[in-house]
């Protein structure tokens, strides 16, 4: 499928599903960062897309972030590039907690939403003890801004889903 094709059919998706969420037609804009957010509403939102997947997350308090990933076997080639070496012995070679741990960061990502985020240095995942599903907590960590994230990660199908809904004081 042509990438203008597919990115159609995220867009009419993802129409579809704020429409289901607030019983009407709203405005889905974008910052300059690329953080999405609603015209005339004061809620927070983040997107995710992969594959035939979507998922939404919305907080009328707080930020929020969302991520979904296939589980697949190509993150073995790029853990490197996103996980501190605690992160790396933490996850070894499996997969599922390697997409987990990505899935947060993403989240975390979203959740923060300017550009100047590096992986390993600035977005901490604390250590994921149960497979599959559960809560671990993210931090973030760059310049004065200081954040803890209550990250919660679902398995899916063949898809690993996070999201972060609240801050820890």
């Amino acid at each position: 499928m042509k990438l203008e094709a597919k990115r159609d059919i995220e867009k009419r998706g993802t129409a579809y599903l704020l429409e289901k969420l607030f019983d009407r037609e709203v405005e889905l804009l974008y910052t300059n960062e690329g953080k999405p957010y609603l015209k005339n509403k004061s809620c927070h939102i983040s997107i995710t897309h992969s594959h035939d997947k979507l998922a939404i997350v919305v907080n009328e308090k707080h930020p929020v972030g969302v991520d979904i990933e296939l589980i697949r076997d190509k993150v073995l080639k790029i853990k490197h590039k996103f996980l501190s070496e605690s992160e790396l012995n933490a996850c070894g070679n499996d997969v599922q907690k390697l997409i987990t741990y990505w899935a947060c960061k993403e989240a975390m990502y979203k959740y923060y939403s300017k550009k100047e985020v590096d992986f390993i240095e600035h977005l901490l995942v604390h250590p994921i003890n149960e497979i599959g599903k559960g809560i671990t907590i993210g931090e973030i960590k760059i310049g004065n801004f200081v954040k803890k994230l209550n990250l919660h990660y679902e398995k899916t199908g063949e898809y690993m889903l996070v999201y972060t809904l609240d801050e820890i004081e």
